[in-house]
């Protein structure tokens, strides 16, 4: 029988790893993505790609990580070959 990647399986799948005991393991993602946002920030910073008086200029937000997990995932998509699992975490991601 044909293993068919359905909209149902990819998204269940993503609440299994969103919706799950992960935290346990590795905090929550909103912890996560607050801890590499500064990082993030941080390098950038670093590398003079952020100007630090800038009034305008926020940071990158743990809201923003998420949705550059997503983009990071597509490219993915765009350049490599199918896999179920990037579709799944760009689900995850989403999620969160």
């Amino acid at each position: 029988m044909e293993n068919k990647i359905t909209r149902k399986y990819i998204l269940q799948e993503a609440e299994k790893c969103v919706c799950g005991d992960r935290d346990l393991k590795y905090s929550t993602p909103e912890n996560s993505f607050k801890a590499i946002a500064s990082m993030w920030n941080s390098y950038l910073y670093a590398k003079g790609l952020i100007v630090n008086n800038s009034d305008k200029w926020k940071g990158i937000m743990p809201e923003d990580v998420a949705a550059m997990m997503v983009l990071f995932k597509m490219a993915r998509v765009a350049t490599g070959s199918y896999t179920a699992d990037s579709w799944t975490d760009a689900a995850g991601y989403a999620a969160c």
